[in-house]
């Protein structure tokens, strides 16, 4: 049974072990000695999505000279992570790397132009210990996230790489996702690692949802169970091997109130989550929703380290020799400053090898952009960029032999990147490539106006996350959020050129292959006849901008939203 955790302080159980020592009567000095905790550092990160370079918005704090307002201060760059990594790590011999989903998928050009491979590498050299898996690992299936664990060659690509791929050094954990074929896991369920004796046991999964979020086609043959139902399942086995020190690595989260470095408040999925563990779960490590915290929960530390290699989370364990279970846990998220941490020069030697590859063809001028293109949605759902890369497509596939499509739909979690403006103007194939990582084929489908009201009305399939689709020019409606799930969308108010979208009538609709084989939990599209496929994402968008450079942000009124 886990005894009440402190969570801010581990002196008071220092203390009360001393005042045993003198009360049993033994030699106090060697007493005090023997029963010291056992202290260990855990190191944590989430979500990098092959970000090697800092991110361009860095991370988003309050400000320190007035907390009622946020700024942005530069963060992240895996040459300065590993040296704040190498510094911790220094100073705790009794040290884990650990990360919670997501290192890869969703990549800047430089990751993904190499499927990541560069991303397994650098974290490898890091000294990565154990990854729980998320559902970007999933994007490209489940063989590929196997390469990713035991390397070779990509079996389309081939050896792209300035050297052989080894593989991650590091294990992957996977203990909800399932085999159908055979009911085992697909990557181990768990790893125990033993500090001066003491074991702690690390489980890693990801979130229930993966299905919903990634291409049917790249979950194929598997299954994810719930996450609270597998974590107290293996407790069990835990225990039989002496652990009692349990942490969880899982690809959900939530969403705080406060800074990133506090928790006055916290809702969302790893809430119930949490609190449906067994508790015998001492501290749980969590990702995906892109937040920074440290947080409380059902007495137990829960910590998330933001996006993109801003943050790395140290974890402070102390644990009982006796009991050999974590007695007192506390958490710092640590800004991974560009300016502070001077750059490892073993990343930086890794970076170069595979910017010399990819530089001349990240450097390719596609055209120029008057503005920052940004993809942060407004009220409506609907965001500059976004509206940029449905028209990008449509304009793909409008003519006749390219499918005839006269709207386009593209998800918001497809468009990963701004594209900033820089002092010339010029946008490149690395800025396109970062807004469109994914390298979708695109899909050109026949559906009845009902069909696509069915669509739309699937936004809100997740209330929690609706997911509203960036629509081309010429295609616009209006949702009400006080109606519900189903109803929101008004049929008499969805136009296509200023005229209304007759129920019964047929639209060649552009979408990606993601959402054609419904991606997103967008399943009416599954129901689209005749397709037709087309060219990549990324490379509709690069010819977009070659075709109608300047390309300056339109106004976002596509998509209207009443109450």
């Amino acid at each position: 049974m886990r005894k009440a955790l402190a969570i801010d302080s581990h002196r008071p159980i220092a203390a009360a072990m001393l005042a045993l020592a003198f009360a049993v009567g033994a030699a106090p000095h060697a007493q005090a000695e023997t029963a010291a905790p056992v202290h260990v550092t855990v190191l944590a990160i989430n979500d990098l999505h092959g970000n090697l370079q800092p991110p361009p918005d860095g991370i988003r704090i309050d400000d320190p000279k007035d907390a009622a307002r946020k700024i942005r201060v530069p963060a992240g760059g895996v040459e300065h992570m590993a040296t704040l990594v190498k510094q911790l790590r220094a100073a705790q011999p009794n040290s884990v790397f650990v990360a919670a989903g997501d290192l890869i998928g969703a990549s800047p050009f430089l990751s993904a132009m190499f499927h990541d491979e560069p991303t397994i590498e650098s974290l490898s050299m890091m000294g990565m210990d154990i990854a729980a898996v998320g559902n970007h690992e999933f994007d490209e299936g489940k063989d590929e996230l196997l390469r990713m664990q035991n390397g070779g060659c990509h079996p389309i690509d081939g050896c792209q790489g300035p050297h052989p791929f080894r593989g991650a050094q590091f294990r992957y954990l996977a203990a909800s996702t399932i085999e159908k074929s055979s009911g085992k896991t697909l990557l181990p369920p768990y790893a125990i690692r033993q500090f001066e004796g003491i074991p702690i046991g690390f489980i890693g999964l990801t979130l229930k949802n993966t299905p919903r979020l990634v291409s049917p086609v790249g979950v194929a043959g598997l299954e994810f169970h719930d996450e609270a139902d597998t974590v107290n399942a293996l407790v069990p086995q835990l225990k039989a091997q002496g652990v009692e020190a349990i942490v969880v690595l899982i690809h959900e989260g939530g969403f705080p109130t406060g800074d990133y470095n506090a928790c006055p408040g916290i809702s969302g999925p790893i809430v119930d989550i949490v609190n449906k563990f067994d508790k015998a779960v001492d501290v749980v490590v969590s990702g995906h929703t892109h937040q920074a915290y440290t947080c409380e929960i059902d007495g137990r530390l829960v910590t998330s380290g933001d996006k993109y290699g801003t943050l790395v989370t140290r974890i402070d364990l102390m644990l009982d020799r006796g009991t050999r279970d974590i007695v007192s846990a506390k958490a710092d998220n640590l800004i991974v400053r560009p300016d502070f941490y001077a750059k490892d020069s073993v990343q930086s030697k890794l970076l170069a090898e595979y910017e010399r590859l990819a530089g001349p063809i990240a450097a390719r001028v596609a055209g120029t952009a008057t503005a920052t293109l940004s993809r942060t949605p407004n009220d409506a759902g609907e965001s500059v960029l976004g509206d940029i890369v449905a028209d990008a497509q449509l304009a793909a596939t409008r003519a006749a032999d390219k499918g005839g499509a006269v709207i386009a739909f593209t998800n918001p979690g497809g468009v990963r990147a701004p594209i900033t403006k820089r002092p010339d103007n010029d946008v490149t194939y690395g800025d396109v490539f970062s807004a469109q990582p994914f390298r979708n084929q695109l899909v050109t489908l026949t559906l009845t106006g009902a069909q696509i009201k069915a669509v739309l009305e699937q936004q809100w399939i997740d209330p929690a996350r609706p997911r509203i689709l960036q629509v081309s020019h010429g295609f616009s409606y209006v949702w009400d959020n006080a109606r519900p799930f189903g109803e929101r969308v008004l049929a008499e108010r969805m136009t296509l050129n200023g005229q209304r979208i007759e129920p019964a009538a047929t639209y060649r609709v552009t979408v990606n292959s993601f959402l054609a084989v419904g991606g997103d939990g967008f399943a009416t599209l599954k129901d689209g006849v005749t397709a037709q496929i087309g060219i990549y994402d990324v490379d509709a968008l690069y010819d977009y901008f070659r075709s109608n450079s300047p390309v300056t942000p339109p106004p976002t009124n596509r998509i209207a939203r009443i109450n």
